[in-house]
């Protein structure tokens, strides 16, 4: 009698585990959807350098597939195309921008090798020249999160990003969102780009943008527009 109550015991639990088991694989394949889904504009680099620059690209195709492709970059096209939100004629608050921190640009550019005008041209796209939120309430000039799971007051804050909200550093004063920008750059995913002409920002902006900095398909032209624009390029030299 126990024997068979164990028997039948044990066919319950298969037929329930047999009954879940479709379930389970059509969750698995809605998260693994899901993953997929918000992946987009991913950039791996493996080349660069001064003449040609090669990349593979992985863009997603927004149904949960992607693709890779092998493309060449070179300086005479990347200003083809602008057609987005920055205003040809520059604002008298990008002018004012530009005036409050162009030394501070500069000194970054003298000690770490990035160009001013890159420096100003990011200032100036990620705070609106100095009205953002992030920017006036977090001195937060560059978009720069943070990632630490262990924070000390004061260390960062939370503010909306894209779709989302994530935490952002906060800084004492701007001139340190400046240096941490700098700092940023030295990281092993930007640090190639040091090894271009100071003078190359379009070719800077291509990199930060490949390199994975921002989100946007049009960030690189942007930056390139708001330094012709602005002529910040003429702070290079």
């Amino acid at each position: 009698m126990l024997q068979k109550m164990q028997r039948l015991a044990q066919a319950k639990v298969l037929f329930l585990w047999l009954w879940m088991e479709p379930i389970k694989w059509r969750l698995g394949y809605f998260l693994l959807f899901i993953f997929f889904l918000g992946i987009k504009d991913f950039h791996i680099q493996f080349q660069f350098d001064t003449g040609n620059k090669w990349g593979i690209s992985e863009k997603s195709n927004r149904v949960g597939g992607s693709f890779f492709q092998k493309k060449q970059v070179t300086s005479n096209k990347l200003t083809e195309n602008l057609s987005f939100d920055i205003p040809s004629k520059p604002s008298s608050q990008q002018y004012t921008y530009v005036k409050r921190f162009v030394e501070v640009a500069r000194t970054e550019m003298e000690q770490f090798g990035i160009p001013a005008s890159i420096t100003l041209a990011q200032g100036l796209l990620e705070s609106q020249a100095g009205k953002s939120p992030l920017a006036k309430e977090a001195n937060n000039h560059f978009g720069i999160k943070c990632f630490s799971k262990k924070c000390r007051k004061g260390h960062c804050k939370n503010f909306s990003d894209d779709h989302h909200k994530d935490f952002f550093r906060t800084y004492p004063s701007a001139w340190e969102s400046f240096r941490a920008h700098s700092l940023f750059l030295q990281k092993d995913r930007y640090k190639h780009l040091l090894e271009l002409e100071k003078t190359d920002y379009k070719n800077w902006a291509v990199g930060l943008k490949r390199a994975g900095y921002a989100t946007d398909p049009n960030y690189a032209k942007k930056l390139i527009r708001l330094i012709e624009n602005l002529d910040l390029n003429k702070y290079d030299v």
